[in-house]
């Protein structure tokens, strides 16, 4: 298994157990995310790993997150593990935003980007534990200086946040996404 299924696993690992952790009552409570809810933030998740896979004219499994968050994020999890698992699917090639690479990269940088920003956003919103490992947030700083004004297009990230001089990594990066990490 590659590294980078294997960095996957992890991540999604961490997300699931924030979805099992959310109490029925909770999936309406308000995220970070202007406009978002908990379950919002879930089906963003659930939408992303099927943009991933369209770039390889793959698509998901159907699983609302309506009916199950938690069914249809271990069933988006299973079609991109499928792709990670297959080598000749992980490393097809397409043309991307940021140039030419292949399908496990993508999912490496922006799929695990997402779970770990999100991530967060669905803790918070639900009153869970929400520090960030310190390697992804260190993976997640340098990805955000990587996609540097792209983080400000529409529906990607809202105007930075100040936070204050001396903040731990974690903070300034949350605050660089636009959120407010206090």
């Amino acid at each position: 298994m590659s590294d980078i299924a294997d960095r996957y696993r992890t991540l999604a690992d961490a997300f699931e157990r924030k979805i099992a952790a959310v109490d029925s009552e909770q999936w309406s409570n308000q995220s970070p995310c202007e406009a978002w809810t908990a379950r919002s933030v879930v089906d963003h998740v659930v939408d992303v790993h099927g943009m991933m896979l369209g770039q390889i004219d793959r698509g998901l499994s159907p699983a609302p997150v309506d009916d199950d968050p938690t069914a249809a994020f271990q069933s988006a999890r299973d079609d991109v593990e499928a792709v990670l698992d297959d080598p000749a699917l992980s490393h097809t090639e397409y043309d991307g935003a940021f140039g030419r690479t292949n399908i496990a990269a993508t999912i490496d940088q922006f799929l695990g980007f997402d779970l770990v920003v999100h991530g967060w956003d669905l803790a918070r919103a639900t009153g869970q534990d929400d520090t960030i490992d310190p390697s992804e947030v260190e993976r997640a700083w340098a990805f955000a200086q990587q996609m540097g004004d792209n983080l400000r297009t529409p529906k990607v990230c809202g105007p930075a946040v100040d936070v204050p001089d001396g903040s731990p990594m974690q903070d300034r990066l949350l605050g660089l996404l636009g959120r407010h990490p206090g």
